[in-house]
């Protein structure tokens, strides 16, 4: 039973697990395409605002090489002519323009705010062969002017292009990279994952082989079972039916009691009653015994042979002839037997002969906890898995309670947890 509840526990850990690294994986695989949509986004983000940037800084560029253009030093020829070949060799022939692609508009103003004198590279008519007075007299108008540039870098330009790859491959890299991650981190789950699924089978192979081993046991034990079992069973039946006719004949005595009337009559009816009723007690008393004796020897049969038995006497003789230092209880008794491993057992007899005679230099495992209050119980080692319960004596100096593993802990410390005040005393 033991076995089959741990393979169910480790088929339904197994399940946990299992479901836990899909939901994981899920998860994961959801998180990679966010993060995908968000760089996408980001690097489309960046693009727009790279551009608009460019604009504002190329932008303060041409105005500034405007102004140098728009500033007439000399009056040898017209001012539209000197502002046109100003703009000319200060912005048009910028290689932002020949070979970035970026769009530069520029306007100049005459002092007024209003006379045009250069619209992206055409000037106002000049009359030729200007007298000098008449090129200072359009100076004196039109001088100071003012530059206005506006500049526009579109998209499909050299400029905006090389910016776009540049992101581009930013991104492609950090997704690269980002992939590169989840692969060598899914690598790791499914290694953990695959570890996972070989222990647990090789604990599921282990589990069925010791259940086939249970089942050849209980194959053995099973007819002298079934026989204690009718049996108790027609004792509890018949338990049960005195146990009604005592509830009658109560019932029967409480009716005759309330009736003053009848006293006389129903004196001797009462006394028959009480002793119908101790009878009928007497009768369940000696069933109870019955019952308790088959369910004693339905507990040694499940135990072991009329072999194993009579081993387990011969066993409980040599150690308490041995060891009178130590009180063996039976349970420990039965418990070494159900060992079948001589190896085992000497160790435990080894452990046994230090408790009875090198008690203080013992080392004991732990204090067994989650017990009640009333019990002070030590667990003593050997053999590596197997462990030795005991307390202090009734009349010695050490009680041994059970003999255990690993695989018997929790039957052991269940049969612990129900020792009373009366059975440590």
């Amino acid at each position: 039973m033991a076995e089959a509840t741990d393979l169910a526990d480790s088929g339904s850990s197994w399940f946990r697990s299992s479901l836990q690294s899909a939901g994981q994986l899920a998860r994961d695989r959801l998180l990679s395409f966010g993060v995908v949509y968000v760089a996408i986004f980001v690097f489309l983000l960046l693009y727009v605002f790279t551009v608009q940037f460019a604009e504002i800084i190329l932008h303060g560029y041409f105005q500034e090489r405007a102004n140098r253009a728009v500033n007439i030093t000399g009056l040898d020829e017209p001012v539209a002519s000197q502002i046109q070949n100003g703009i000319r060799s200060q912005v048009e022939s910028s290689g932002w323009l020949r070979f970035g692609g970026v769009e530069a508009n520029t306007i100049v103003l005459a002092s007024d705010g209003i006379t045009w004198l250069y619209v992206n590279g055409q000037i106002v008519p000049q009359p030729e062969g200007l007298d000098p007075t008449d090129v200072l007299r359009q100076a004196v108008q039109q001088l100071p002017a003012t530059a206005n540039v506006s500049v526009s870098v579109p998209h499909n330009t050299v400029l905006a292009n090389s910016i776009l790859i540049a992101y581009a491959a930013i991104l492609i890299w950090g997704l690269y990279a980002y992939n590169r991650t989840l692969a060598r981190r899914h690598q790791q789950q499914m290694e953990l994952a695959l570890g996972v699924r070989d222990e647990a089978a090789r604990r599921a192979a282990q589990i069925e082989a010791e259940l086939e081993q249970t089942r050849q046991r209980l194959a053995q034990i099973e007819p002298a079972e079934r026989e204690q079992s009718e049996e108790i069973a027609a004792m509890q039946r018949e338990r049960r039916s005195l146990q009604s006719k005592l509830g009658s004949l109560a019932a029967r005595e409480e009716e005759l009691l309330g009736k003053a009337d009848r006293a006389t009559d129903l004196v001797q009816e009462v006394r028959a009653l009480e002793d119908l009723l101790e009878e009928a007690a007497s009768d369940l008393e000696a069933k109870d015994g019955e019952i308790q004796s088959l369910e004693k020897n339905l507990k040694k049969a499940s135990k072991g042979s009329s072999g194993r038995a009579r081993g387990t006497d011969t066993l409980a003789r040599r150690l308490r002839l041995l060891y009178k230092g130590v009180e063996i209880d039976d349970r420990a008794v039965d418990d070494l037997v159900a060992l079948r491993d001589e190896g085992m057992i000497l160790k435990a007899e080894e452990k046994l002969k230090r408790l009875d005679e090198e008690a203080d230099n013992v080392a004991v495992r732990r204090k067994v906890g989650g017990l009640p209050d009333h019990l002070s119980i030590f667990e003593l080692g050997f053999a590596g898995k197997g462990r030795i319960y005991y307390t202090k004596g009734k009349q010695r100096r050490f009680r041994v309670l059970c003999v255990g593993a690993k695989n018997s802990q929790d039957a052991d410390l269940d049969y612990m947890r129900r020792l009373s005040r009366d059975d440590m005393a």
